[in-house]
């Protein structure tokens, strides 16, 4: 389950590099919302999770909605439309990085050490050599790829961030969580975007099946009931390190799969990310337990609703 959820993931920029042949970033997001609420939702449903006395954290639900699944999941969707598949899922690689860094701004949790702030410089390192902006013929291009894909990157952080802070202490299962968020997520994309041409998606099957299932049902849907049944088997920071496989997954697709042209540059860049997340995320001498610095949501929020909060299965 562990290397499935990566794989899933590691795909899903392929996928988002192809729609965005037809249709917007902004409708890739509206689609992908609409059916990967879907399995999520009935899961809830199932597990018995969705509660009407959850309407009262509204506010928290909303704030999620904007920045763990509308920032998210555009920013990665403009970034894929702007840069190579391969080249934007080795930018994904940021988020455990910049999830350190909110924490550690926001929460003021987070322990400090030189090894951590090699990581986030080794790592950015690793984003300019993708962006090259020393480079005019690809510059313009790259940067606004790379910058949307660190919008993505820093707004599911500051999600996991703030329901660190918020939503921990509330108890709600993550299946009513993610179903929550999810809807009110389409809510908010049905009325803001423009839907014209979205109907442009199903004049190629194959994209339209690379949409709907590979990035709606199982990318979004499945994937987070994946996650948070890891999170219930081996705990929040078995599930967390599951962010080291999709770059890679993304780079393999990109260059072996579908032949995308990635040259030195960008391959070195996503090394570099790749090894400043594993010194961001590195142990620490003295206890020997891994520092995580990328907070999760199913701290406090259990995969089900039968599971409360304290059990001891949990600890």
């Amino acid at each position: 389950m562990f290397w499935l959820l990566g794989l899933i993931w590691g795909s899903s920029f392929i996928y988002m590099k192809m729609a965005s042949e037809l249709i917007s970033p902004s409708q890739i997001v509206l689609l992908r919302v609409l059916f990967g609420l879907l399995p999520i939702a009935l899961y809830a449903h199932a597990m018995g999770a969705l509660k009407w006395t959850h309407a009262r954290h509204l506010g928290h639900f909303l704030v999620m909605a904007v920045i763990g699944t509308i920032a998210y999941y555009y920013g990665f969707a403009r970034g894929s439309a702007l840069l190579l598949s391969g080249v934007a899922g080795a930018l994904s690689g940021l988020t455990p990085i910049l999830s350190f860094l909110l924490a550690l701004l926001i929460l003021r949790e987070e322990k400090v050490s030189a090894t951590r702030m090699a990581g986030i410089a080794i790592g950015f390192l690793g984003v300019l050599a993708i962006a090259r902006p020393f480079n005019e013929d690809i510059a313009t291009t790259n940067l606004e790829g790379v910058f949307f894909n660190m919008i993505g990157s820093a707004g599911v952080g500051a999600s996991f961030v703030y329901a660190k802070k918020y939503l921990m202490p509330l108890g709600i299962p993550a299946s009513a969580l993610i179903t929550y968020q999810l809807g009110l997520s389409l809510l908010i994309l049905g009325v803001a975007i423009d839907l014209d041409g979205i109907g442009n998606i199903w004049s190629d099957v194959y994209v339209a099946a690379g949409l709907v299932l590979g990035l709606g049902v199982v990318g979004t849907g499945v994937a987070y009931i994946i996650y948070y049944f890891i999170i219930d088997r081996l705990g929040a920071v078995s599930a967390a390190s599951a962010a080291y496989i999709p770059p890679v997954v993304a780079l393999a697709i990109g260059v072996v799969l579908v032949g995308e042209n990635v040259d030195q540059w960008e391959y070195a860049g996503a090394a570099l990310i790749l090894a400043g997340v594993i010194l961001v995320n590195r142990k620490t001498a003295a206890s020997g337990t891994s520092q995580r610095d990328l907070p999760t949501p199913d701290e406090g929020i259990h995969l089900d609703s039968r599971v409360e909060p304290g059990n001891p299965r949990r600890n």
